[in-house]
Formats: C-alpha cells, structure tokens, sequence
C-alpha cells in the first residue's frame, strides 16, 4: 500500500456516496502536477478541478467473487492527525493523507482507498436552504425602534 498527500474533495468516507447505482467511498485528491503526470504516464485519469489536478479514489461497497456471490466491504477508516478514530464528515479543501492500494483487473484500473488521516479539516458545511440568512426586524417594527 502507498500513501499520498494532498486536498480532499468531495470526500464519502464514513458513508458511501448513494448517488449513483455503484455505491462508493471515495475521494477527489488534489495533487502536484508531477505526481498526477505519473500517474497519468501509467494510465490513471487525471480529474481537472478547480483547485488543481485530481486522482480518484474509490471503494465499492459491494463486490462481486468469481462465482457471482455479492460481498460488502468494509468502510475506509478514517483518522485524525493524532491517528485517533475521526467521526466527521470531511469538507472541500481538507489537507489530507490518503493510504491507498492500486488495482488492476483485465483493461481495468483503479485505486482503492484504505483509510484517509486528516492533517487539517475544513469542516464540511452542508447548509439547508435559508439557513445563512440573518432574521431582520419588519419595516414596521423597525419604525417602533
């Protein structure tokens, strides 16, 4: 297993991303050019987001064996820089490590996260509509003021 640092995204690390049929934990890590050029070079795509070049890491929740039987995998673990257990969600622009291990099956390839240690949280910020807005008195009491 390897690990790399760099600047979590869209990170589903203690739940799994439900959105789409194949659910997942995963990561956007945003890199340094040369890394994400070396994984490029050995046949990785390479995500262009905003913040810089991104690698993605998933785990499928389920999986299926040679015979077809469905297996679920465990949850990546997810720490904090003291290597304590972290129980948060993890916002855009986190600095992160991620442990990892690369896959390839037939044409395939990928890489599946194993754990991520947070080195500094952006606290995830998963505002309900309205909710930013300060309560303002009527024009009506404002004249009684």
């Amino acid at each position: 297993m390897a690990v790399l640092n760099g600047e979590a995204y869209w990170a589903c690390i203690l739940a799994p991303n439900t959105k789409f049929p194949d659910h997942y934990w995963g990561v956007e890590l945003v890199v340094p050019r040369e890394t994400a050029e070396d994984f490029r070079k050995r046949g990785f795509k390479i995500k262009e987001l905003e913040a810089g070049p991104a690698l993605t890491f998933k785990r499928r929740v389920n999986w299926k064996d040679q015979s077809g039987v469905v297996h679920t995998r465990n949850s990546p673990a997810l720490y904090d820089r003291k290597k304590q257990p972290l129980d948060c969600q993890v916002g855009n622009g986190s600095k992160v490590r991620v442990q990892y291990k690369e896959w390839y099956k037939d044409t395939n390839q990928g890489l599946d996260i194993i754990a991520m240690q947070v080195l500094d949280l952006v606290e995830y910020n998963n505002s309900v509509a309205g909710s930013e807005f300060d309560i303002e008195a009527s024009l009506d009491e404002e004249d009684e003021l």
